[in-house]
């Protein structure tokens, strides 16, 4: 199977060095970096001082720091958000023009590439000029198919990090210590108590329009997020989606819940 190659621009990078860089973004992310080494690449998040996200990134260890891997509309928000932590920490922050490719749909590996930590079907990343053999369309689908909720699906400000499935794609380390965000998150993992999980959902037809109801029978069981025609991810509400027949914008759906959701 030849493996898809796609440029993805909605994606920038930011270039993080300088003697403090480790303890300065160990503080803020909800990943470890203080083990980060060159070549590997870790999922995280910037959370709000409330707990909600904010912005999703990957980080990828280079020889002298790392490169954040960002939503490319909202880079220069992060780089004031992160300048204004910076206080005096000895960390260097830049915008630059590295383009961002994910490697899909069969067995990736290779020199530079580094593998997704999320899932190991979502393939790869790789950082610098590449030429592409597919769009960044092909690839959202592939991610919607393999039921790993995007950036347009949880937006900003306004969803948890363990609703959005980060504690289960390796996107927090719980053993870290303290991260802007973490007591809210860590208290929601401690009590275990998890009542709304995104999932995707098959329909006939195009999607319904995000924020849409999920209805089990006349209760509210959640909303339509970000999709396409057949398949769409939603916030589900746990207890009542078990056994219920299940309808969004008067159509029947169903969740289809992937094997790594447990």
């Amino acid at each position: 199977m030849s493996i898809a190659v796609a440029h993805l621009a909605s994606r920038a990078v930011i270039a993080v060095s300088g003697p403090d860089w480790r303890s300065f973004l160990q503080g803020l992310l909800t990943q470890e970096v203080e083990t980060l080494a060159p070549g590997e690449l870790r999922f995280g998040a910037l959370l709000t001082p409330q707990g909600k996200l904010l912005q999703d990134l990957f980080i990828a260890g280079t020889e002298d720091g790392a490169l954040l891997d960002v939503a490319a509309a909202d880079r220069d928000a992060i780089l004031r958000r992160l300048s204004m932590y910076r206080l005096r920490a000895k960390v260097t922050l830049d915008a630059v023009d590295t383009p961002v490719f994910a490697l899909f749909g069969g067995k990736v590996a290779g020199e530079g590439l580094h593998a997704d930590p999320r899932l190991p079907t979502l393939g790869a990343r790789a950082y610098g000029a590449r030429e592409a053999n597919a769009d960044e369309d092909a690839y959202e689908a592939h991610r919607l198919a393999l039921g790993v909720p995007g950036p347009a699906d949880w937006g900003s400000e306004t969803t948890y990090p363990i609703e959005a499935n980060f504690d289960l794609l390796a996107g927090i380390d719980f053993k870290k210590g303290c991260f802007v965000g973490q007591e809210t998150t860590s208290r929601m993992k401690r009590r275990g108590t998890i009542k709304n999980r995104m999932m995707p959902i098959v329909f006939e037809g195009p999607a319904p329009a995000f924020g849409t109801e999920v209805l089990a029978g006349a209760l509210r069981a959640g909303e339509v997020l970000a999709g396409r025609d057949g398949r769409a991810m939603a916030l589900l509400r746990l207890d009542r989606i078990a056994d219920a027949d299940l309808t969004a914008d008067g159509r029947l759906v169903r969740v289809e819940r992937p094997d790594w959701l447990v």
